[in-house]
């Protein structure tokens, strides 16, 4: 017998109520080592500007909530431009390391497909540092890799590493 997942997926249209987790969860993630565009340490002050920066009119922002905390989250950047209305970039997945190996990474990029299939999207694309767990979930989910950009994000410690290029037709 299937049992329920004690966590639900939840879009987010306003960050008054979750933005404080919201920065904590991207200074964990980035503090354990998460290629997602930050460098350790991540400020406070720093993580809710990032976060005060996201919700637009083409961004979809989805959350996870387990005990009414926010343990991952996803976004779908719809593209704006006319020839490209067909597509969109999933971006930044996090879920926290306390709460890693629950299915909530595979839940919320299912939803994120969802949302996107709502959207006329039937095509996604997503970059993930070469060698992530990550890697692991998008070949598991359908995603197929596009290529790889040599030297494309830097570590805490100044390596360079490669990014992974993936596609899904939905």
């Amino acid at each position: 017998m299937d049992q329920q997942p004690h966590w639900r997926i939840e879009r987010i249209s306003s960050l008054e109520e979750r933005i404080e987790e919201l920065a904590e969860l991207l200074i964990e993630v980035v503090e354990d080592g998460a290629s997602i565009g930050f460098l350790p340490p991540v400020s406070r002050a720093e993580a809710l500007d990032y976060w005060n920066s996201v919700l637009k009119p083409d961004v979809c922002l989805l959350v996870a909530v387990m005990n009414e905390r926010v343990a991952g989250t996803v976004q779908v950047h719809y593209t704006t431009k006319a020839n490209g209305s067909h597509r969109a970039e999933i971006a930044k997945l996090m879920t926290s390391p306390a709460n890693r190996r629950n299915g909530i990474g595979r839940a919320l990029m299912q939803r994120a497909e969802q949302t996107a299939r709502e959207n006329d999207v039937s095509l996604l694309v997503l970059d993930t540092r070469e060698g992530d767990p990550s890697n692991l979930l998008y070949g598991s989910i359908g995603y197929i890799q596009a290529g790889m950009i040599p030297d494309y994000a830097k570590s805490a410690n100044g390596e360079l590493h490669a990014t992974v290029l993936y596609y899904k037709k939905l």
